[in-house]
């Protein structure tokens, strides 16, 4: 079971200042439909591309919606898009990094390649491949972004695999006759779970980033759905004359991918034993830390690839 003591967590700035921005994003997918009662869906053409006011606080989208109430909506949806992409991305790929890296062969030589191709195409160009084929729309978005997600988890299950199997413990369990099943389940997965949460924190922020590309360019969720990725696209002509409305679920993207990736980053320190100083600190440590928080988790599996 992963638990990391809260003394830790309050000294680390990072983690505190991205549990309260996604704290503040989850509350209001929870608490504002529930206070809020104007209909996201509501059109009124005589208020159209209204300003800040007591009325609609964050004004009004081109057909006269209210923007606070889609967003309110938005924020739901992008947050659920963004957990079920991740974790169903995390539960295949984490499960074929395990097995591969335990099992080994020739099997594992050559899904090695094609994740490496995948991972080498470029992401967005390969969710369009895929909604190319499928046709637009929620479900197939989801599921172009799970295709392109699953390589990085499968890359980073199998890196931790490659280095616990051959640790003592591991060795001790086969000895004793433990099924593969068991040892992967028991002695191997444990240890992977602190490189998954990290990769898992980041990946969330990556998709709901996407998920939202991919809206604003008509290819995932369709209108009238409140989206904020689609609010960008419906204002993005009106940036000189009513320049709120694409400026406000531009600004909540930004946010809310900032607070996950500083939540990745934070966790990464506190659960990364080579990011761990004492008294002067150590230089690898230091030199650790300067790499790109891809690089430590991707090249050693890739070395052994």
């Amino acid at each position: 079971m992963l638990i990391i003591p809260w003394s830790q967590v309050r000294t680390n700035f990072r983690v505190i200042a991205s549990l309260a921005i996604i704290g503040f994003f989850v509350l209001i997918a929870i608490a504002g439909p529930v206070v809020l009662t104007r209909d996201p869906l509501t059109q009124d053409l005589s208020k159209a591309l209204l300003g800040f006011s007591s009325e609609h606080p964050l004004g009004t989208d081109p057909l006269g919606r209210d923007i606070l109430s889609r967003m309110i909506y938005g924020t739901r949806l992008s947050l659920i898009i963004a957990l079920v992409v991740t974790l169903s991305s995390a539960a295949l790929g984490v499960s074929i990094g395990l097995v591969t890296g335990y099992t080994g062969g020739a099997v594992d030589l050559l899904l090695m390649r094609v994740i490496d191709t995948m991972i080498a195409f470029p992401g967005l160009l390969l969710a369009l491949t895929v909604i190319s084929v499928l046709g637009p729309g929620l479900e197939n978005m989801m599921l172009a972004i799970v295709i392109y997600t699953i390589p990085v988890f499968v890359r980073v299950s199998r890196g931790v695999t490659l280095r616990v199997k051959s640790a003592g413990y591991v060795e001790a369990a086969k000895a004793l006759g433990c099924a593969p099943s068991h040892i992967l389940l028991h002695h191997i997965l444990p240890n992977s779970i602190s490189s998954i949460v990290v990769q898992l924190t980041i990946e969330m922020g990556a998709v709901l980033l996407m998920s939202s590309g991919l809206s604003f360019l008509g290819l995932g969720v369709q209108r009238p759905t409140p989206e904020w990725g689609l609010m960008l696209s419906d204002g993005r002509q009106y940036l000189r004359t009513a320049p709120h409305v694409p400026l406000v679920p531009g600004l909540a993207i930004m946010v809310i991918v900032l607070g996950f990736n500083l939540l990745g980053d934070g966790l990464r320190d506190l659960l990364d034993p080579t990011l761990q100083t004492n008294g002067r600190g150590s230089q690898e440590g230091a030199r650790s830390r300067r790499l790109p928080k891809q690089v430590r988790e991707l090249t050693q599996p890739h070395s052994q690839s």
